[in-house]
């Protein structure tokens, strides 16, 4: 691992800085969920896709609530868009779903069907997000897209996550770290 980034970016926020200007990754808000030797995986919490909670619990044969109507599910990166991921705030009394990486103590990445059943049934987490796929990096790959200004990072915070509008959520973001995305130059140099 570089030793310029050596600490953990779990549970940090990537937001896309001008030099991600094209595809998936353009202004997208990403959520570190782990970041280890390995590499790095993130689900992207801002870029809505054409699909409804409420349509991936119908074509699990599930009989959707209402309160999903509203409530689209996120493209979460481009690599395994056939995989669902609920990201979630932890429940108190903690969480009991098949296949859990839990983040922090506050927050949990699940990829089990359990967790689904449990939403449409009202005793899921309150606050979650759905997204097809997931960011992956290779081992020292996020690093260096760090060094090459290609991301600014920042702690997470439940309310960026899970209550802030998704159209609101670079925007929040970057205020929290005192930038003004506009204004960032494409020729910046590293100093």
């Amino acid at each position: 691992m570089n030793s310029l980034i050596s600490n953990s970016l779990s549970n940090q926020l990537l937001i896309a800085t001008p030099w991600l200007s094209e595809g998936i990754f353009k202004s997208s808000v990403t959520y570190i969920c782990e970041h280890n030797e390995e590499g790095t995986m993130g689900i992207i919490i801002n870029r809505p896709s054409n699909l409804m909670v409420q349509d991936v619990l119908s074509d699990l044969g599930e009989t959707p609530s209402e309160y999903f109507e509203s409530k689209p599910v996120m493209l979460g990166g481009p690599v395994g868009l056939e995989r669902g991921f609920v990201l979630h705030q932890n429940q108190q009394g903690g969480d009991h779903w098949m296949s859990t990486l839990k983040v922090t103590d506050e927050v949990s990445l699940t990829g089990s069907r359990d967790i689904l059943e449990a939403l449409n049934e009202g005793k899921g987490p309150n606050n979650f997000l759905l997204a097809l796929g997931y960011a992956g990096w290779a081992s020292g790959q996020l690093e260096q897209e760090l060094l090459d200004n290609a991301w600014l990072s920042l702690p997470a915070t439940l309310e960026i996550l899970f209550a802030t509008p998704i159209e609101q959520i670079v925007a929040t973001a970057a205020k929290q770290l005192g930038v003004d995305l506009t204004a960032l130059a494409l020729h910046a140099g590293n100093a």
